[in-house]
């Protein structure tokens, strides 16, 4: 009964350690020094696109409706409402975007912007994607 009772134990103690340990809101960043702008880097180097007009109007996966004309985006795990500094590294532009939906659906890029955050870092609009550094401020 005794060697029952530790089994039990030790197993209600590992249970309790993995629970506390894992976590959904977890941001994981890099190990680099802050920016200017107090944030903490993301990426150094990420790859990003924007979403297509036939969007707009949708429900975006935390509930509100998608508008090209705001400045938001859609990260993949990122807590919805995380504030983010998006710098394109060709021309130092920056923007700051807030996180509201899921994605990008192509495994290759990081964010998808909403069409007005992308125009606005962007020094070419004849293309769709940018190379860019990204760093969480809030």
């Amino acid at each position: 009964m005794k060697k029952h009772f530790k089994i039990f134990v030790f197993l209600i103690a590992l249970s309790a350690l993995i629970a506390s340990c894992s976590s959904s809101n977890v941001i994981r960043t890099t190990k680099s020094a802050p920016s200017n702008s107090s944030g903490k880097f993301f990426k150094k180097e990420a790859e990003v696109s924007y979403y297509a007009d036939k969007f707009n109007g949708r429900k975006t996966a935390d509930g509100t409706t998608f508008s090209n004309s705001k400045l938001t985006a859609a990260h993949r795990t990122l807590p919805f409402g995380t504030k983010l500094k998006v710098t394109n590294l060709a021309n130092n532009e920056s923007v700051v975007v807030e996180v509201n939906d899921r994605g990008p659906q192509k495994t290759s890029r990081e964010l998808d912007l909403s069409k007005r955050a992308f125009m606005e870092i962007t020094d070419n609009k004849n293309h769709g994607i940018l190379k860019v550094k990204i760093e969480i401020i809030k």
